[in-house]
């Protein structure tokens, strides 16, 4: 839906600058009002939410607990899709090329909004230009799993196999070029060993096989493999993060691993397409941002190892800004590219 107000510039600049400034104003204040008119009566359908990766993976669990809540508290009826592929840039570009009318959003995080830019070489959108950061969810530290039955008791028995056998022990991620591929590059670069990346379409699969034992080890947010930890299908050898994980106290930190400074947690934010009104962005963030707050679903993402976050929607463009910065870093590093 969109609001025009018609001006005749000609017949204002005849009347002279004045005149000019004070149609441009009326035009602005009637844009304005439309768009806040227009939010008024948002939602009146349901609003799609596109998970760019397939179901079970840390995005989907997160989409679809904010959503019920949100459901829950305002009535509103959401439709979560998933639309995996390409690291999950066919998800973010259906969303960047949809309408900018709020009714088809997008659970984004760090690999396809902060990642990606860098990694191929032809992407079809841009993050900052084709889509309207609304809020940040939570975030999550990444964790180092490997299947109950695997000789590694420990990151330093793992490390010990691949320094000896280079390539011999291999590790599983979600796609190449994702947090978990660059983790586990970055990981090799300090602990200078040779790793085998085997790159999935998902973490569904890299779930499935990692606990088989098909691959020996995982790289990987901890909300979606936090229910194989806890019902004893994979051991935890180790978080990405400054200090331990709430839900996860008995896997040490990377520096208490022997390696310190050593840092790779994911986000997880709301976006719209950019040209969204206004009014809705702030709607959705204030809603969003409420729910966050509310004890039973902070408790439910940190049940799933992630931590509620919010915020305005300025905060999450400057850190999707710099984290794009960050990880063009690790990418050129690692040397990974897709055509």
């Amino acid at each position: 839906m969109k609001h025009v107000a018609s001006i005749s510039l000609e017949r204002l600049r005849a009347k002279g600058t004045g005149a000019l400034i004070a149609g441009l104003l009326v035009a602005i204040s009637s844009l304005a009002s439309g768009s806040v008119s227009y939010a008024q009566n948002y939602p009146s359908k349901p609003i799609r939410v596109v998970v760019p990766f397939p179901p079970g993976g840390a995005t989907d669990i997160i989409a679809r607990e904010m959503t019920q809540r949100l459901a829950s508290t305002h009535r509103w009826t959401f439709v979560v899709e998933n639309r995996p592929g390409a690291g999950g840039g066919l998800g973010v570009d259906a969303v960047a090329k949809a309408a900018a009318d709020g009714y088809t959003l997008l659970l984004g995080q760090t690999s396809n909004l902060a990642i990606n830019p860098s990694l191929y070489a032809k992407l079809p959108y841009d993050p900052l230009r084709d889509l309207a950061p609304i809020v940040s969810v939570a975030t999550a530290p990444m964790v180092i799993v490997v299947p109950a039955a695997s000789p590694y008791k420990s990151l330093s028995d793992l490390l010990a196999t691949a320094k000896v056998a280079p390539d011999s022990v291999s590790f599983a991620s979600s796609g190449n070029g994702s947090l978990g591929h660059l983790t586990g590059q970055q990981l090799q670069t300090t602990a200078k060993v040779r790793l085998r990346h085997i790159p999935y379409k998902g973490a569904s699969q890299a779930l499935i096989d990692v606990i088989s034992g098909t691959v020996d080890s995982y790289f990987t947010s901890v909300p979606s493999v936090r229910q194989a930890i806890r019902n004893g299908r994979l051991r935890a050898l180790a978080v990405t993060a400054s200090s331990r994980a709430v839900d996860l106290p008995e896997a040490p930190t990377m520096a208490e691993a022997g390696f310190g400074n050593f840092e790779a947690n994911t986000w997880f934010g709301l976006l719209a397409s950019a040209g969204t009104p206004e009014a809705i962005v702030k709607m959705l963030s204030a809603a969003v941002n409420d729910a966050l707050k509310q004890p039973e679903l902070r408790a439910r993402l940190a049940a799933e190892g992630a931590t509620a976050t919010g915020g305005s929607p300025e905060q999450f463009t400057e850190t999707i800004r710099s984290d794009i910065t960050r990880w063009a870093v690790a990418v050129r590093e690692a040397g990974a590219t897709i055509e």
